[in-house]
């Protein structure tokens, strides 16, 4: 059949046996996913259209997570347009202010994708979910009127980059560290309308978290979406947060890619982002002495338990910078409260960080760490565009969280091996759940 994975996924939803790079298809949706951005501008087209039902009720998540807790009077309409709506239409899962958390950690936590499904989401991060072997990307505002309404969506069926990972990471390098470097290898272009489809033998050294973040930043290189193969680790996962049936694809074996790229996870070191782009990256031993006056930990990227266990465990018993301000979100609720449990809340407090209610908040300069002109930030976020997080002549380095909290000590961009030695893999974050426990 010569399919890729996003192929066949997309097949399978279309009602067809094969699909071909470039066809146009209307495919049936598994959910339907807005923000407080983006969904307000969804339901003024929905009710432009004359809809007066969603197709179904329980396929669509609406989260105010952008600015909310509400920044200001305007982003307290966006989210009482959006809870009105939802109260209306009966849209089972709409979470907000105690139940809420980063859209894409919150969805996925919450059982609401799953292996071979197809989502859309009115955010271009919805790319997230093919961590767990989906096909999920982002889309406009109108698209999700018409998802709402219709339960379907055309597509152009994506060709796809095969990556393929042997190996496995040592030392602080993490999933973080291999989008960077594929990124910086390929350029923000470099897979434009294209599947990025990971495989490989190295694929079983990443954890779950670090899939999520990978596949979250298939955006940032241009990608329609990124995707990875289900294995017994996506099984695990999938079992804890749903028991609902759950469909499997892979590729064919001669499935056709327009190029592979072959990553030795074991080479890689920790990669920074530099401004202005998610492509100009180097290693750290090329960003030494950078000098920080913010670092954000969290975000749709690295806000999940493993990124907190790090965090924490390289900022226990030390202090953040006087020169730095250290920030940190985690991605959702349930994520905040386990941290609590471990300690890891603590830790952080005690070492001069401040700890968020889940937001996406300073990602997009949105609120609460807006960056001053002239001043620097290390992130764990996604993307380090010229006025992303604040004033325009600000600027913003893409880094892990182990990066990140050594730099939130220092006050400059450091190797994270020269505050705390790194322990074996696997996973690295794991491993660093016991000294993280207070």
């Amino acid at each position: 059949m010569r399919m890729t994975m996003t192929q066949k996924i997309l097949a399978a939803h279309a009602g067809l046996d094969h699909v071909d790079e470039g066809q146009l298809i209307e495919a049936k949706l598994d959910l339907v996913l807005g923000n407080d951005i983006t969904a307000p501008v969804a339901i003024r087209e929905f009710e432009k259209s004359g809809a007066t039902k969603v197709f179904d009720p329980s396929k669509i998540a609406l989260v105010p997570d952008h600015f909310a807790p509400n920044k200001d009077i305007k982003a307290a309409e966006q989210c009482k347009a959006m809870r009105g709506f939802a109260i209306d239409k009966g849209i089972e899962h709409y979470f907000e202010i105690g139940r809420m958390g980063i859209e894409h950690a919150l969805i996925p936590e919450s059982g609401l994708v799953l292996p071979g499904e197809l989502v859309i989401g009115a955010d271009s991060h919805t790319c997230t979910y093919g961590a767990v072997g989906a096909f999920s990307t982002g889309i406009g505002s109108t698209d999700m009127a018409a998802g709402m309404a219709l339960g379907t969506a055309w597509f152009k069926v994506p060709g796809a980059i095969q990556v393929v990972l042997r190996g496995a990471p040592r030392g602080w390098v993490t999933g973080k560290d291999l989008i960077l470097h594929l990124i910086g290898l390929i350029g923000v272009d470099g897979a434009l309308y294209k599947s990025l489809e990971f495989g490989g033998p190295g694929v079983a050294a990443l954890s779950m978290d670090e899939r999520f973040t990978v596949a979250n930043m298939a955006i940032e290189a241009g990608a329609k979406n990124g995707i990875f193969p289900v294995d017994e680790a996506t099984r695990a996962w999938a079992a804890s947060v749903s028991g609902r049936p759950y469909a499997v694809y892979a590729p064919d074996g001669d499935a056709v890619y327009e190029r592979t790229i072959d990553i030795d996870l074991s080479t890689l070191e920790p990669t920074v982002a530099f401004p202005s782009l998610p492509s100009n990256t180097r290693t750290i031993s090329a960003a030494t002495g950078v000098q920080v006056d913010q670092v954000v930990i969290g975000s749709c990227t690295n806000g999940r338990i493993e990124d907190l266990r790090v965090a924490a465990a390289m900022l226990k018993g030390r202090r953040v910078s006087e020169k730095v301000r250290c920030i940190v979100f985690p991605a959702t609720q349930k994520i905040y409260l386990q941290a609590l449990r471990e300690g890891l809340i603590e830790a952080l407090v005690e070492a001069g960080a401040v700890v968020s209610t889940p937001t996406c908040g300073p990602c997009l300069g949105g609120h609460m760490g807006i960056l001053a002109a002239g001043e620097s930030a290390v992130a764990t976020t996604n993307r380090n565009f010229v006025g992303r997080m604040g004033d325009p002549s600000s600027k913003v380095y893409l880094a892990s969280p182990a990066v990140a909290a050594a730099a939130a000590l220092e006050g400059r961009l450091v190797d994270p091996s020269s505050v705390l030695a790194a322990p074996e893999r696997p996973p690295l974050a794991q491993a660093f759940a016991a000294r993280s426990s207070l």
